[in-house]
């Protein structure tokens, strides 16, 4: 039901209007309960986990299905991968009751239609942001997503695709559209989610180290205190 209605929303020719309460937020790199816990009595409305050995924030498959059936109903669970083969999504979707899939790496348009065709669920696709000329990448996977993530694009080298708390320029998405549904990410905090929102007229909004006290360990504080500024 609830992605249903997402997709309904998406299309519609004037998509309802949302007040400050109605702004999703998703908690990414969750490793331990607590913190799930924390963010769904904070209202998260998405929760993730990273299937990336790199990221501080990587989780194994068995700590994952632990740690999903601990989320209750209403509340998405979202596994992110980075360039995953069907060899590791596999054993993922067999093992981890998923909402949703998360697509973090260099992902061709061609392999988000596979992968949706093969596992039949709903996929985000991560698109990194430093200028005007990513732009319409994000048209073109909108054509074969179910919701996109514009992120921050990392830095030449980085380990990491993203997690890595930095922020885009925010003027060059301000109030454009896609076919889908999509979250803000990239270097969002408890400090600046509402200007974020503000500016970009973002629905949706993707945390991951900004509500941490070190790279990879939640902080319920700042989780508690970043949904509520993004609500209010």
């Amino acid at each position: 039901m609830f992605w249903r209605c997402l997709r309904m929303a998406a299309r519609r020719a004037k998509p309802p209007v949302m007040g400050p309460k109605d702004i999703r937020v998703k908690i990414c790199g969750l490793s331990e309960s607590a913190h799930i816990d924390a963010a769904v009595a904070a209202g998260a409305t998405y929760v993730g986990f990273v299937f990336f050995p790199k990221s501080p924030r990587n989780v194994s498959i068995q700590q994952a299905r632990s740690l999903a059936a601990a989320v209750p109903p209403g509340v998405a669970k979202v596994a992110l991968v980075v360039n995953a083969d069907d060899a590791l999504l596999d054993q993922i979707v067999a093992a981890v009751p998923l909402d949703m899939l998360q697509l973090h790496g260099s992902e061709t348009p061609e392999r988000v239609a596979e992968v949706k065709a093969r596992y039949g669920l709903p996929v985000m696709k991560a698109v990194g942001v430093a200028d005007e000329s990513d732009l319409p990448q994000l048209v073109e996977y909108g054509r074969v997503v179910d919701q996109l993530l514009v992120d921050a694009k990392p830095p030449k080298g980085a380990d990491l695709p993203g997690g890595n708390g930095l922020s885009f320029d925010w003027r060059l998405i301000a109030n454009r559209r896609w076919p889908v549904p999509w979250m803000l990410a990239g270097g969002l905090t408890p400090e600046n989610v509402a200007l974020a929102i503000q500016m970009t007229g973002a629905k949706q909004v993707d945390v991951s180290s900004g509500v941490e006290s070190a790279p990879g360990v939640k902080d319920p504080d700042l989780i508690a205190k970043l949904i509520a500024a993004a609500k209010g």
